[in-house]
């Protein structure tokens, strides 16, 4: 066998496993998990929304680098990223309208996940050997569950270096540009000129991920209320413009998440189908169970488990559920008036440009070689992406940090930046391959260490209301 089979056979085995693992096992996994929270916690995310909203006013003091409101800006600039606009896109495609109802289901059982994240994030903070308050899966496994498992702690960080890199971000980023700008202004799509892109965009990262947690998290905290206000005016003036249509569009939503229209037959086998694309989507999105929100909310000054579990919980109504539903509604928009039509399932048409001609057809003003709202579009896919590849990188570092200690964790963002010149140039799909299959590891070391120190949250959701 050739050198080139040899790759290529472990490229493919690569591919089949995560294909295989990170279909229905992490469905099951991080629905199911959610579910359980959810009825363990007695409803907290649906009872106490409010109480979580008033927390974020609340200043602490305690051993931590960032506000508890930084933290969850810097979880949500993290998820709110290219999924929110191209997995929406796909969701549709494949699932239909449907696919938005569970995306909503994924949104609430998400909420209960990331309580318990944020929750035991706070209480299994430890101290680094530079004395800064760090938190996450691998603390809560060595401090929560005992030394002994702690091999399962160094698996996470070790899976968790490669799951941060924003391979998708940086490829998909410059993909977009090339098809925007400059393939219409008659320049050819080289390699080169991705790496000159693909420079451009480490250059920017650098500037703010160099500044360490507490840049990301000031930068993150001003950018995040601002790309989200700015959707949703773009996708409110599509709304507004095609405001007697919207009603049908959430009949169809809910017609289709239940397939009322399929045959008694194939019903449950399409609504199985349907339920499975958007919920899987939406926990794609808001990374509920996977561990990555913990590792923020771990360095927050909150000295309150189960507050900074309430403030967690607020992220996945965000990401999942308002961003997600803006983008839904902008493509259905779209679709209903006949302006656009979807492609077909497997025509190799990808998420982004799905997203980019609903949103083309809507505001269809044409600006040099190109309508004005795939135009607006693009800049927020630009600040979407940015705000994810500045949280993922301090993710990254903090894996590092735990592995080889915390003097040396900087040194993850030099192979952090060098990967986004990589990614811009690289075919995607091996590459995503390998992201999604670490992600996939990373959820079911989170999971089992969440089922575990389940109880402990219990006895601190009693002592935290009685006293509150």
């Amino acid at each position: 066998m050739s050198q080139d089979s040899i790759w290529q056979s472990i490229a493919d085995g690569i591919v089949k496993l995560s294909d295989m693992l990170c279909n229905y096992p992490e469905f099951l996994l991080l629905i199911g998990g959610g579910l359980f929270f959810l009825f363990y916690s007695k409803f907290i995310p649906l009872r106490f929304y409010g109480r979580a909203i008033k927390s974020l006013k609340i200043k602490d003091d305690a051993p931590g680098q960032i506000s508890s409101f930084e933290a969850l800006m810097g979880a949500i600039a993290a998820t709110v990223g290219m999924g929110n606009i191209a997995g929406v896109a796909i969701a549709i495609m494949v699932g239909g309208p449907g696919a938005i109802f569970w995306m909503w289901v994924s949104a609430i059982v998400g909420m209960a996940t990331k309580f318990f994240e944020g929750a035991l994030a706070v209480m299994y903070k430890s101290a680094d050997e530079n004395g800064e308050m760090q938190g996450g899966p691998m603390y809560m496994i060595t401090k929560g569950l005992g030394d002994k498992w702690k091999p399962l702690a160094i698996f996470f960080s070790i899976v968790g270096l490669i799951g941060t890199l924003c391979v998708m971000q940086a490829n998909q980023l410059t993909e977009a540009i090339t098809t925007i700008f400059t393939t219409p202004a008659g320049i050819e799509n080289t390699v080169w000129l991705r790496f000159i892109i693909g420079l451009s965009i480490t250059i920017i990262v650098a500037v703010v991920i160099l500044g360490g947690i507490k840049r990301i998290a000031k930068i993150s905290s001003k950018i995040v209320p601002l790309m989200i206000t700015t959707y949703f005016i773009l996708v409110f003036y599509i709304i507004i413009s095609n405001i007697t249509i919207v009603p049908d569009i959430f009949i169809s939503i809910f017609k289709g998440a239940f397939c009322f229209e399929a045959g008694a037959g194939g019903a449950l086998g399409a609504f199985f189908s349907v339920a499975t694309v958007g919920a899987r989507r939406a926990a794609l999105v808001n990374e509920a169970g996977v561990g990555t929100a913990s590792l923020m909310h771990g360095a927050s000054k909150n000295k309150e488990p189960i507050r900074e579990g309430l403030i967690a919980m607020i992220g996945p109504t965000i990401d999942s559920g308002f961003v997600c539903t803006l983008t839904a509604l902008a493509i259905l928009i779209a679709i209903h008036t006949g302006n656009y039509s979807l492609p077909e399932v497997g025509s190799g048409v990808k998420g982004l440009e799905i997203a980019l001609n609903s949103f083309g057809a809507s505001i269809p003003l044409q600006i040099y070689k190109g309508s004005l709202g795939g135009y607006l579009l693009m800049i927020i896919v630009f600040i979407f992406a940015f705000s994810t590849m500045f949280s993922y990188s301090y993710y990254g570092t903090k894996c590092t940090a735990y592995l080889f200690g915390a003097k040396n964790g900087k040194y993850y963002n030099y192979f952090f930046l060098a990967m986004l010149i990589v990614s811009a140039i690289i075919p995607l799909s091996v590459a995503v391959a390998i992201i999604d299959l670490a992600y996939c590891l990373m959820a079911f070391v989170t999971m089992f260490t969440l089922f575990k120190l389940a109880p402990k949250v219990k006895i601190e959701i009693k002592k935290y209301f009685n006293e509150n």
